[in-house]
C-alpha cells in the first residue's frame, strides 16, 4: 500500500462503517438489503453525520468571516501605505502587517475554505469506496468496513435502472441511458446548488467594504470556476458520490440562507433586512457584531438629508437686432 493510500485507509474504513451502521438500521425495519434506495438513504445519512460533526467548525468559520469583513477597513488603509511600494522590504513589511491584522481579528483569509478541506478526505474516501465495489464483488472481497456480501448486495443495487457505482464516464452496468440522464441531473445539481450558495452570500451577507476588497474579487472568480470545475469532474463521480455530493451542498445552502437570515454579516444588505424586520414587529434593532439589542443611545444617527440643489435662473438675453 503507498503512503496516500495508507493515510486514506482510515478514511475509507470510517466513511464505509457510517454507511454500513445506517444500512443495518434501515434493513432492520424492513427495507430491503440490496435495494440501491437503501444504500442511497446511508449514503445521505453519512451526509449528515458529517456536515452534523462540522458545525463546530461552521461557527468559527462564520466568526473568522465577520472578522474579515471587520478588517477591510484596515486592509484598505495598508494596501494605501504601500501603493507602488515593490521593493522587497516594503512587500515583507506589508506581509507582515496583514499577519498582525489577521491576529489582532482573528481570522484568516482561508477561513472560508475550511469546512471543504475537512470535508475532501471523505468525499475522496467515498468516491474510492464506490469505485472499488465491482473489483471487490470480483476477487470476493470486501471494501473497508464493508463486507462481500454487502458490497455484492450494493452492486446489485440501483435507483431508477442504474447503479449507485456507475459513473457518466466510465459506465459500471445497468441501464446506460439511466445512468447518462441520472449523472447529468446530479451533476447540474450539484453545481447548481453550489452556485446558487455562493451568489446569495455574496448578494446579500457581505458589505460595501468586503465587495470591493481584492480578496473578494478573487472570491468573484470562484464563483464561476468551483462549480464548473466540479461539473467536469463529475462525469468521472459515481452516482453514489455525486448523491452524497450534491445532498451536501443542499445542506450548505440551507445553513448558509439561515445564517444570513439570522446572523447577517456587519454592514450587509441582509443586516439592514433583519433591522427592517425587528422594526416592523416592534422590536429594537440589534447589533449583528455582537447580537446584543442595541439602546437609542447607541443607534447611529440618521443620515442628513441632501440639500435640493438649486438650478440656477437663466437669464433672458435680449435678442440681435
Amino acid at each position: 500500500m503507498d503512503i496516500l493510500g495508507a493515510i486514506m485507509e482510515p478514511f475509507r474504513w470510517l466513511v464505509s462503517f457510517v454507511m454500513v451502521a445506517f444500512h443495518e438500521g434501515l434493513t432492520f425495519i424492513g427495507l430491503p438489503a440490496a435495494s440501491g434506495w437503501t444504500w442511497t438513504f446511508s449514503i445521505i445519512g453519512l451526509v449528515i453525520v458529517i456536515r452534523a460533526a462540522l458545525i463546530p467548525v461552521f461557527v468559527k468559520q462564520i466568526k473568522a468571516q465577520r472578522g474579515m469583513q471587520l478588517l477591510q477597513p484596515d486592509l484598505q488603509k495598508l494596501q494605501a501605505k504601500y501603493k507602488g511600494k515593490t521593493d522587497q522590504l516594503s512587500r515583507q513589511a506589508m506581509a507582515q502587517e496583514q499577519m498582525a491584522l489577521y491576529k489582532k481579528h482573528g481570522t484568516n483569509p482561508f477561513s472560508a475554505c475550511l469546512p471543504m478541506l475537512i470535508q475532501m478526505p471523505f468525499f475522496f474516501a467515498l468516491f474510492q469506496v464506490l469505485s472499488g465495489i465491482s473489483n471487490a464483488n470480483k476477487s470476493a472481497t470486501g471494501i473497508g468496513a464493508m463486507t462481500h456480501d454487502q458490497v455484492v448486495q450494493f452492486e446489485q443495487g440501483s435507483i431508477f435502472g442504474a447503479p449507485l457505482s456507475a459513473s457518466l464516464l466510465h459506465g459500471g452496468g445497468g441501464n446506460a441511458v439511466s445512468v447518462a440522464v441520472l449523472s447529468i441531473l446530479m451533476i447540474v445539481a450539484m453545481t447548481a446548488s453550489q452556485f446558487i450558495t455562493q451568489k446569495q452570500i455574496m448578494a446579500k451577507n457581505m458589505s460595501e467594504a468586503a465587495m470591493a476588497s481584492p480578496f473578494m474579487r478573487q472570491q468573484k472568480i470562484l464563483l464561476y470556476i468551483l462549480p464548473l470545475v466540479f461539473g467536469i469532474g463529475g462525469i468521472n463521480f459515481p452516482i453514489g458520490v455525486l448523491i452524497y455530493w450534491t445532498i451536501s451542498n443542499l445542506w450548505t445552502m440551507g445553513q448558509q440562507f439561515y445564517v444570513i437570515r439570522r446572523m447577517p454579516a456587519p454592514g450587509s444588505p441582509a443586516a439592514k433586512a433583519l433591522n427592517e424586520r425587528r422594526a416592523a414587529k416592534g422590536l429594537a434593532p440589534i447589533d449583528v457584531t455582537t447580537g446584543k439589542t442595541m439602546k437609542p443611545e447607541d443607534m447611529p444617527p440618521p443620515p442628513e438629508p441632501k440639500a435640493q440643489r438649486q438650478q440656477p435662473v437663466r437669464k433672458n438675453r435680449k435678442k440681435k437686432p
